[in-house]
């Protein structure tokens, strides 16, 4: 009889177990609907493909030489990752997962960014100080334009109409026309200019100078003043060494990761002024804010863990720990997973966004660690239905 009413009330209690802690599904889209993470594995010479419809290896594709930077194309199921060692970029066709074509470029690219429209992807060569330019539909190299020294990355407008390169070795950024293929101008700013943002209105940039310590504002477009289109409008003192930005998505703020600080800065970008700077965690790398603009997640290098921070109320909110020396970010299409790069024990961590609840009040937990290939150091997500694309 005690056994009988153990099981009657136990079956309850596990059911109840259940429903509060069982993970949330990724919402069916129907058969044509694909969701896939890619990540390039620079000392396998691979590219790991990860099914965000269920979190599980989806396929291992060879690439080129010490694969790095990796960039989709939001108008057609392309994949485009840089090989540094080999110089050249390869093309994944995402409804096949297979390379269907490969790119030569110059010496030693890190990174690769697409335009818009997606017709051109443009790639800075830091060991030939130049930028390739890529026609993506003919899958050719239109030039190579000629910048400073040791450019280690390209970034085109939301418009188009300019690219931005920020020239670590010599300390400057150049501006390119990308209708002409020619520099605009080339502006001395900080020490070891690095990531660039650019504001979703085309007007300016903003540089991260990690020897100097401060971000540099840029005019790409004439306002008010005309002169001060393709100028350098505000150096601005952050913590140390800061290495990348996240831009909000209204373009409001953007936030700039201290990696010597263990701090975030945040940057008002409407009148080039730093508004405020928070702890965060241990040398803090990468960060990705939400579509809505309310959370910023970071990667502590440091200290092997990722901080929420609610953007509204002005603090974090926030640590998970997760795996080895994390560093890349992306969130998936519905925004509820955020996949993070391991690069020292070679996987990703998948952190997923809940609704509290009464036996589950943390927001956020640790759904699964998926294993990729070694030193892991780019991601991009790229969702879409077979035979046509989806942001």
């Amino acid at each position: 009889m005690r056994k009988l009413l153990f099981i009657i009330v136990l079956i309850p209690l596990l059911a109840a177990a259940w429903w509060y802690f069982r993970e949330q599904a990724l919402p069916d889209y129907g058969p044509a609907y694909r969701e896939y993470a890619y990540v390039t594995n620079g000392k396998s010479n691979t590219v790991s493909v990860i099914d965000l419809r269920t979190f599980e290896p989806a396929k291992t594709i060879p690439v080129g030489t010490e694969p790095t930077g990796v960039a989709a194309n939001s108008k057609k199921n392309e994949i485009y990752v840089v090989n540094t060692g080999s110089n050249n970029v390869s093309v994944i066709d995402a409804e096949k997962n297979a390379v269907v074509a490969t790119i030569g470029v110059h010496g030693r690219p890190y990174f690769i960014d697409v335009s818009e429209d997606g017709r051109r992807a443009f790639v800075a060569n830091s060991g030939s100080a130049n930028v390739s330019v890529i026609d993506l539909e003919n899958r050719v190299v239109l030039g190579n334009v000629r910048v400073g020294s040791g450019p280690g990355l390209a970034r085109v407008s939301p418009d188009g109409a300019t690219v931005v390169v920020s020239n670590r070795s010599d300390n400057t950024v150049s501006l390119i026309d990308a209708k002409s293929l020619h520099v605009r101008s080339t502006l001395p700013v900080c020490q070891q200019p690095e990531d660039i943002a650019i504001m979703p209105d085309s007007s300016k940039a903003f540089v991260t100078c990690s020897g100097s310590s401060q971000v540099a504002s840029i005019a790409l477009k004439s306002g008010k003043n005309a002169s001060e289109s393709g100028s350098v409008l505000a150096l601005l003192d952050v913590g140390n060494t800061p290495v990348s930005l996240a831009l909000k998505p209204d373009g409001g703020e953007l936030i700039v990761c201290d990696f010597g600080s263990d701090s975030i800065s945040i940057i008002e970008t409407a009148n080039n002024e730093v508004g405020s700077s928070t702890l965060i965690g241990q040398h803090p790398t990468r960060g990705v804010v939400t579509r809505d603009n309310s959370r910023l997640y970071t990667s502590n290098f440091g200290s092997d863990s990722v901080a929420v921070y609610d953007i509204d109320l002005g603090r974090r909110i926030a640590t998970v720990a997760v795996g080895s020396r994390p560093d890349g970010l992306a969130l998936s299409q519905d925004q509820n997973y955020l996949l993070v790069l391991d690069t020292q024990a070679g996987d990703v961590t998948v952190i997923q966004k809940r609704a509290p609840r009464k036996l589950e009040p943390t927001e956020y937990s640790l759904l699964t660690m998926i294993p990729v290939g070694v030193q892991p150091n780019g991601i991009v997500v790229k969702a879409f239905m077979v035979g046509g694309a989806k942001k």
